[in-house]
C-alpha cells in the first residue's frame, strides 16, 4: 500500500507521551452529518436518559453505575453499533461500555439495546481519551476494544491516527494487570503501525504465538460485523492484536 509503515522509521516520529491528542486539539475522528432513522432518534431522545453518559458525570464508580461487581469491556469507535450489541447480549455476565461521537451509530445502539432489554451497557458520545482520562478508573477494565479505527492512510494524516504513545499508555492505566487491549483493522499498514508502537510500549505483552506473531488469528469471540464480511469476499485481510497489561 502507499502508505506502508517502514519498519526502520523510529517510533518517536510519533507523538509523544506528554501530549495526548485531544489536548493538542487534534481529533482522530471527524463528525459526519447524517440522516437519522425514526428508531435512530427515538433512541437518543427515549433510551439515552437510562443508558447514556457524559463527561459531566464525572469519574463512575463502575460496581455503583451497573450495580454489581463484573467483568468490564470498552470499546472505542463501535460505528453503528452491531459488534457490541452482539456481545452484550452474548455474555450477560458482563458489563459493555461503548464510546462513539457519530448519533445515527449511537441512536441505532440504543434503540437496539432497549428493544433487546440489555441492562449491561452503557454508553458515552464522547471523545474517547476525555472519557478514559476523566471518567474511567484505573485498573478498571478486563478489556479495551478497539475495532477499525480511521486509518488516516495519508502520510501527511498519520498525527490524527488514535494508536499513537500517548493513548497506549493511558489505555494500559485503565486496565487491570491481565487485562488485554485488542486491536483489528482492516488496513495492513496500520495493521504494522499498531504492532510497531504498541510493542515499543512498556508495561504489555504481545499474546500472539511465533506462528503468526505480531499479529493473532482471527478470535472467534470477535463478531463478524458486515463490514468486514463483506471485505472477506473481496479478498480484503484484517488484522488483529492482542495485548495484554503485565505491568
Amino acid at each position: 500500500m502507499s502508505d506502508q509503515f517502514s519498519g526502520d522509521t523510529a517510533i518517536t516520529g510519533l507523538e509523544g507521551p506528554d501530549a495526548p491528542l485531544h489536548r493538542r486539539g487534534i481529533k482522530s475522528y471527524v463528525l459526519r452529518a447524517g440522516r437519522m432513522t425514526q428508531a435512530q432518534t427515538r433512541g437518543l431522545e427515549e433510551v439515552w436518559p437510562r443508558l447514556g453518559l457524559t463527561l459531566a458525570d464525572g469519574r463512575q464508580d463502575l460496581d455503583v453505575l451497573f450495580g454489581r461487581h463484573a467483568p468490564r469491556v470498552v470499546e472505542i469507535g463501535f460505528g453503528m453499533g452491531a459488534s457490541l450489541i452482539e456481545q452484550a447480549e452474548r455474555h450477560p455476565d458482563t458489563d459493555f461500555i461503548g464510546i462513539e461521537v457519530h448519533a445515527p451509530g449511537v441512536g441505532k445502539l440504543l434503540d437496539e439495546a432497549d428493544k433487546r432489554g440489555l441492562s449491561n451497557l452503557r454508553l458515552y458520545r464522547e471523545d474517547a481519551l476525555a472519557v478514559l482520562e476523566q471518567c474511567l478508573p484505573e485498573a478498571s477494565l478486563d478489556t479495551l476494544q478497539l475495532f477499525f479505527p480511521d486509518p488516516w492512510p495519508k502520510k501527511k494524516h498519520h498525527k490524527r491516527r488514535i494508536v499513537q504513545p500517548a493513548f497506549i499508555e493511558l489505555v494500559r492505566t485503565r486496565l487491570k494487570v491481565g487485562g488485554t487491549f485488542h486491536l483489528a483493522t482492516d488496513w495492513e499498514a496500520y495493521a504494522e503501525w499498531m504492532a510497531e508502537v504498541m510493542d515499543a510500549a512498556p508495561g504489555y505483552a504481545n499474546t500472539a504465538g511465533p506462528e503468526t506473531a505480531p499479529y493473532v488469528l482471527r478470535p472467534a469471540f470477535r463478531p463478524l460485523t458486515k463490514f468486514e464480511a463483506r471485505g472477506e469476499k473481496l479478498g480484503h485481510g484484517v488484522w488483529d492484536l492482542i495485548y495484554r497489561r503485565v505491568d
